[in-house]
């Protein structure tokens, strides 16, 4: 049984206040409205409609949490970056983002997905830059991985690790795949990780 085959919904917010108190962890997926976030997640909990695939890129505007079993919860997040909402909206999901991300003591780590063909946009930085000082791990999905060469696929991670290296040490990056499948047993390995090291963190 893999890490997200039981993922079911679990309960959805809109303010800081109205976070769950479930005493468990939290990894949590982010990512630019159009980069495939919804498909990344469907794809590693083998379930056609668990996150919200739209044609609207921008359609989660809450914090969405699903749970996993044992106390562990994947929390889908806002896509960022995408022009059609009002600003007014939009600015309420960056404050909800940033001190989710910065403040929310449940979280264990973040995912991050990029579209292979054009990683790390200027607000796929400035993800990475809030969410860095918290010193927890960062996971890159480069998403839609198929849709390069091989060749070109090989070159774009190794440009990726180059740049995480220099800026972001605690970030690591693979490709993926929801339409092949590509990459889910490295994401579950990733993500299993972190909630298990942190227990032994937390224990000891």
């Amino acid at each position: 049984m893999g890490l997200f085959s039981q993922a079911a919904f679990y309960t959805t917010v809109n303010h800081m206040k109205d976070l769950p108190l479930h005493g468990g962890k939290e990894v949590a997926f982010v990512g630019r409205s159009n980069a495939g976030k919804s498909s990344a997640i469907n794809t590693l909990a083998n379930h056609t409609r668990l996150a919200f695939t739209s044609k609207t890129p921008g359609r989660t505007q809450h914090l969405n949490y699903f749970s996993l079993g044992n106390n562990n919860y994947l929390v889908d997040l806002p896509g960022y970056g995408y022009a059609k909402v009002p600003p007014d909206v939009q600015a309420h999901w960056e404050h909800l983002l940033s001190e989710y991300l910065q403040t929310r003591e449940e979280l264990c780590g973040l995912v991050v997905i990029m579209d292979a063909r054009h990683p790390l946009t200027e607000r796929d930085q400035g993800m990475l830059g809030w969410f860095a000082p918290t010193g927890k791990p960062i996971h890159i999905l480069l998403t839609k991985s198929d849709k390069l060469s091989r060749q070109q696929s090989t070159q774009t991670l190794r440009d990726v690790k180059e740049f995480l290296a220099e800026h972001f040490p605690q970030c690591t990056a693979q490709l993926f795949s929801s339409l092949k499948k590509a990459g889910m047993d490295e994401a579950e390995a990733m993500i299993a990780g972190w909630f298990s090291a942190d227990t032994e963190n937390s224990n000891g």
